[in-house]
């Protein structure tokens, strides 16, 4: 399957997402407002640490070796074993000492300790969720392309449905709950889906790690370790200098626009993630690799600058329609958020060889590097521009990001070029 192919396939789980996604926005902007907006993000980007550090310790592994092993059954069976292996047991530890915190991080995280409650919901559905990412895993390694597509459909609109129906009766509290449960509930759409598929056997998720595979996942573990620890947190970060400095309002702004992005670069991310890291985890060749570089910059990045303006000239309308009115500020952080948003898909389409190829030296220490420099940027920026330098400090770090990622892969590169044309 080319990209071109992918693109267009995955189009149609992108549009159902996209527009869960704008759909949940409004609905937060009317009845949760700018301040709620803060909240909402706050707890996203701890659900999103937890799962990173769990399922995403193995799932960016499972896919990899998945494809790489194509053709080879038993072998794919053994990383699908040790993964589900591993992943149930670190989740059930996990949600049990989130349950037993919940009241601490709802007055750590949230400033409220009623919302206990959000986190011990997380805590009962953890184990669901991860196995709803485990099971994806799967079918982006097996170019299950179709099923992938149908599985990210039903979760949208099941997290459409769960929202409406929480916030409704609960306001705030109902929104995050909705946002602790609708990945955990997405599992049985996904079993339900899959469960035709060759693959699909309980005995192929359990049984006796192997060690082989423990030792290659291992890096994908500790790129997983970094990567939440970096982004999820940095945003933590960022959210909590942008509250002291500029206000909860300020900071709902901010969370509006960072959502609109990733609603609109969900298209690019999402083909990036669904195409490229199978594709660039078969590719042998210099030649080859490249040739998948290339395209990428030929198909993804031209679109995304394409989208990227069209927002900018209808930003006013955009935040009117998605958001409300009092969000109007939202559109001052439009120029520079998407600048920031061609950059770093600029710098994903290279960032993603470093995943493909296993380089997790490479990665982690790019990682650690954009998330550092991005949270120093805001500081400075925040404090002496305002509210816009949040965007500046996006913009400007993944310029040079970008940079620094292709200095690293091209140096890769190179020898993976030489040894070719020596084994040739």
């Amino acid at each position: 399957m080319n990209l071109i192919r992918t693109s267009v396939l995955n189009g149609v789980a992108v549009i159902v997402r996209m527009l869960a996604m704008l759909g949940i926005n409004k609905i937060l902007a009317l009845y949760v407002g700018p301040g709620g907006y803060a909240a909402f993000g706050q707890f996203q980007n701890f659900i999103s640490l937890i799962t990173t550090l769990i399922g995403g310790a193995f799932n960016t592994g499972v896919t990899k070796y998945t494809a790489e092993y194509a053709g080879d059954s038993e072998s794919q069976r053994a990383v699908w074993r040790t993964a589900g292996s591993l992943s149930i047991v670190v989740s059930v530890v996990v949600a049990l000492v989130l349950y037993f915190s919940s009241e601490f991080l709802a007055g750590s995280l949230l400033n409220d300790r009623g919302l206990s409650g959000v986190f011990v919901w997380f805590a009962v559905g953890l184990v669901f969720l991860i196995f709803n990412t485990f099971l994806m895993a799967v079918l982006n390694g097996l170019k299950e392309i179709a099923t992938f597509v149908l599985c990210n459909i039903a979760g949208s609109v099941l997290s459409v449905f769960i929202t409406v129906l929480m916030v409704h009766y609960s306001g705030l509290k109902g929104a995050l709950i909705a946002l602790a449960t609708y990945q955990s509930v997405a599992f049985f759409s996904t079993v339900f889906l899959c469960r035709r598929l060759g693959f699909f056997k309980v005995s192929n998720f359990f049984g006796r790690p192997d060690s082989g595979v423990v030792k290659n996942l291992i890096k994908y573990a500790v790129m997983a370790v970094v990567s939440a620890a970096c982004l999820p947190v940095t945003l933590m970060l960022v959210r909590a200098e942008i509250t002291e400095t500029l206000g909860w309002h300020a900071a709902g702004y901010w969370e509006a626009m960072w959502r609109l992005s990733a609603a609109y670069l969900m298209m690019a991310t999402t083909t990036l993630s669904i195409y490229y890291l199978p594709r660039l985890s078969e590719i042998k060749s210099y030649s080859s690799l490249m040739a998948e570089i290339f395209s990428g910059y030929k198909v993804i990045l031209p679109l995304t600058v394409l989208a990227g303006v069209l927002m900018y000239l209808l930003r006013d309308t955009i935040v009117l329609i998605l958001f409300s009115a009092d969000f109007e500020p939202v559109t001052g952080l439009f120029m520079w958020q998407l600048i920031g948003d061609s950059l770093k898909i600029g710098s994903w389409i290279i960032a993603y060889v470093m995943l493909g190829k296993a380089m997790f030296k490479a990665f982690i220490f790019t990682e650690i590097f954009g998330s550092v420099l991005f949270y120093l940027l805001s500081i400075w920026l925040v404090r002496t521009v305002g509210l816009e330098g949040v965007v500046m400090a996006y913009a400007i770090n993944y310029a040079i990001y970008w940079i620094l990622v292709w200095w690293v892969v091209r140096f890769s590169l190179s020898r993976m070029k030489l040894t070719n044309e020596v084994s040739s």
